[in-house]
């Protein structure tokens, strides 16, 4: 076993809910209820016992990220339905006691369950496998355990992959991908080196220090994992963000899909004939989806860095914002239908997209229906890549950046139509309080605003949807019984302002230059960070930290930072020089002369200074509610069907002001049951939906905020659906709750 692997096999103990507090998992009481167990016979520590005791027959379980290859999010299970629905208390939770006290803690896995085992990813990316009937630990696996702990936010699951009594899950931690034999956790040795592959390998030399993670599972077919990876997308150098597939017996490298064309390959002539060379992104960061009977493999790319200032990649710049058909066994390209053309917006293809198919007159389609971040669904013809809806070719306008050119048209679909609102105009200003109203009118009128697609400028640009979609990598869940597609989403708008380094460079020190250019968006021009983030404060830094730490951490990255390991040394001692006040830089934005060492413009001559949510004076999204909403969307007619709000704040609750929504992150499940299943929301709360009406039917506290997919399965004749509660997003805090709901036992069909 490798020196940076380690595996523990855990003998399950038996516990039970109170089995008062089991029935009474109130809005007062269910914290209590949820977090009080008995133990009855705890076993030593040191007995070992074989996961085979606790593996049922799963005919109906949860195998793959998502549901099934499809990626539909959808469950034929119907034992818990609308009329039962109500009665659903928690069945077990599993802590997995490794959650990180600061904001990165977090948990976005989606739990496949195979054979009534549930697998799943930790806050430190342990790899768990849990009885599913008692949420009992059976075996976890530390990539870490003897090694330096590598940047990794966030995993959001696990692949299970089998051939008779080879059975592997596999997972990526850090820069590698591990195979891990199902029934133990033990990593297997004839799978690459000593049980993981670095997958480094394979990448271009100037790429190998740079950041790299695979966050999204990866995609099965045949004896091949088909994935692609969370690369940087800020101004400084990127990773490709290449489809690549790897033999899951030997963990060898098969195929690269390159996302950016080199020359000689389909669609080289829509970039700079050298930009193979130095970008990166257009990845699929977003996850895969396959349809097995054909061999295809389906996905939708991000977008080409740097994500807002593209004069170095003049042209429509395939296959990033493109949604992609690729012969899953060579990795040959059959179709691509680009969604934004030369994106200067960040405006990622969030998701795998949802195999389904579509009735259109009086004939039967295989289609896939792709959200975005926009608000739209693409749904295209999944042998062709045809649009089954008609689209629009619209204008759009110019940009006034020195060297930019934005693409002049851009493709919308006619029908669905979009499920958020596309523009933030005067009369959306909140009137959630005449104060507030005030506060975003005043700052609404000082910013530029309008039309969709308006590019970005050094004048603040108000981006609707924001940021944050729109849909998200959540994702939908598709029904197959009705053709309809359920997709949560956000219409929070996000305030983007860029800095011309041309301008401001020679007034910097190279420290600050390096700032501005790789730290401020997240963390602001003055160090402050920003309302409603998740990225610490950075003023002050000396008074807190040591530059050893500091120093360290840049090398490592953690959370959504990434590495710095692509800089020069000289260019990272400068920035720790300025972090902690050590370069005479002035200390406010407004730089008055010279400062040490400034730097000539750099190649990327624009850089994000204001990245964050427009919010009211207290905090509140900047525009009238809906904040957060749950829509059904008829992929048959292209029509939503209907539109309610997610989730609740209880402080405006409690003053009267009802379903205003919340921001929301993770996606829903659909089941044969007639209902949706979604937690995503800022009250922290798990809801279940008539998935016919909308209607909400029922919804519980979780111990903190599921940001994360559900999911259900069956073990020994009983319906449960289980989410992970990781917190750590709009002010949740950190968590490390499996929490598994079920009916009471004495009431299962």
């Amino acid at each position: 076993m490798s020196s940076s692997t380690s595996f523990e096999r855990v003998r399950p103990r038996r516990f039970v809910l109170a089995p008062t507090l089991a029935r009474t998992f109130t809005p007062a009481l269910g914290l209590i209820a949820a977090l009080m167990f008995v133990p009855v016979g705890c076993s030593s520590p040191d007995s070992v016992t074989s996961i085979e005791s606790v593996l049922r027959p799963a005919s109906r379980s949860w195998p793959e990220y998502l549901g099934d290859g499809g990626r539909n999010h959808f469950s034929p299970l119907s034992q818990i339905d609308r009329e039962n629905v109500h009665r659903l208390e928690v069945a077990w939770i599993h802590n997995t006691a490794d959650r990180d006290e600061g904001t990165h803690s977090e948990m976005q896995c989606n739990p496949i369950v195979v054979n009534g085992v549930v697998y799943l990813t930790s806050p430190a990316m342990r790899v768990l496998a849990l009885d599913g009937a008692t949420g009992e630990r059976l075996w976890s696996f530390d990539p870490f355990a003897e090694g330096v702990r590598q940047s990794q936010s966030k995993s959001r699951g696990v692949v299970y992959w089998g051939s008779g009594e080879d059975r592997r899950i596999l997972v990526t931690a850090g820069v590698y991908l591990y195979a891990l034999d199902a029934t133990s956790g033990q990593p297997v040795q004839s799978f690459g080196n000593g049980g993981r592959v670095d997958l480094r390998e394979g990448l271009p030399p100037e790429s190998r220090n740079l950041f790299y993670r695979v966050r999204t599972p990866g995609a099965v077919y045949r004896d091949l994992l088909i994935f692609s990876a969370k690369v940087g997308e800020g101004p400084g150098p990127a990773a490709p963000g290449d489809i690549r597939a790897f033999d899951i017996r030997t963990g060898q490298s098969v195929w690269t899909f390159h996302t950016i064309p080199r020359p000689g390959e389909f669609g080289y002539e829509t970039w700079p004939a050298d930009a193979y060379l130095r970008t990166g992104g257009a990845n699929a960061w977003g996850g895969i989806s396959v349809d097995r009977e054909r061999g295809v493999v389906y996905f939708g790319t991000g977008s080409p860095t740097y994500d807002y200032w593209g004069g170095n990649r003049k042209g429509e710049n395939l296959f990033g914002n493109s949604i992609v058909a690729l012969d899953a066994s060579t990795g040959r390209r059959l179709w691509h239908h680009q969604v934004v053309r030369h994106d200067i917006w960040d405006r990622d293809l969030p998701a795998p997209p949802n195999l389904v198919q579509v009735e259109r007159n009086g004939r039967r389609i295989d289609a896939l229906a792709q959200v975005t971040k926009s608000g739209h669904v693409f749904v295209l013809d999944r042998e062709t890549g045809e649009s089954i809806f008609p689209l629009e070719e619209r204008r759009v306008p110019a940009s006034d950046l020195v060297g930019e050119e934005a693409w002049p048209t851009q493709l919308l679909p006619t029908l669905p139509p979009p499920f958020t609102r596309q523009l933030f105009r005067e009369e959306d200003v909140t009137q959630r309080t005449p104060d507030a109203y005030e506060a975003v009118l005043v700052r609404f009128r000082s910013m530029r605003s309008g039309e969709p697609f308006l590019p970005l400028s050094t004048e603040p640009t108000i981006l609707m949807p924001g940021a944050t979609g729109g849909g998200e990598w959540g994702g939908a869940a598709a029904d197959p019984e009705s053709g309809i597609l359920y997709v949560n989403a956000n219409e929070t708008p996000w305030i983007i302002q860029l800095a011309s380094m041309a301008e401001i460079g020679s007034e910097m020190s190279a420290g600050q230059n390096e700032y501005v250019r790789s730290c401020a968006a997240c963390h602001g021009l003055d160090r402050m960070g920003g309302p409603a983030r998740r990225y610490p404060v950075l003023l002050a830094l000396w008074a807190r930290t040591s530059r050893r730490e500091v120093e360290a951490l840049l090398d490592q990255g953690k959370g959504e930072m990434p590495s710095f390991r692509f800089a020069s040394e000289a260019t990272k001692q400068a920035l720790l020089d300025y972090l902690f006040e050590l370069d005479g830089t002035p200390q406010d934005y407004a730089v008055h002369g010279p400062g040490s060492g400034g730097l000539p413009p750099p190649e990327i001559p624009y850089a994000a200074s204001v990245y964050s949510p427009f919010l009211d004076h207290e905090g509140y999204p900047a525009i009238e509610p809906p904040w957060g909403t749950l829509n059904a969307i008829d992929l048959n007619a292209g029509r939503i069907r209907w539109q309610v709000p997610l989730g609740e704040h209880p402080e405006l609750s409690a003053m009267g002001i009802l379903q205003t929504g919340t921001e929301n992150l993770g996606g829903p499940i659909v089941t044969a049951g007639g209902l949706v299943f979604i937690a995503a929301t800022q009250d922290e709360r798990m809801h279940a939906f008539d998935k016919t009406t909308g209607e909400l039917l029922w919804e519980r506290p979780l111990p903190t905020g599921a940001y994360a997919t559900p999911s259900t399965y069956e073990v020994a004749g009983r319906q449960y659906v289980v989410v992970a509660a990781g917190g750590s997003r709009f002010g949740s805090k950190p968590g490390d709750a499996i929490v598994a709901f079920a009916l009471p036992a004495s009431e299962e069909k």
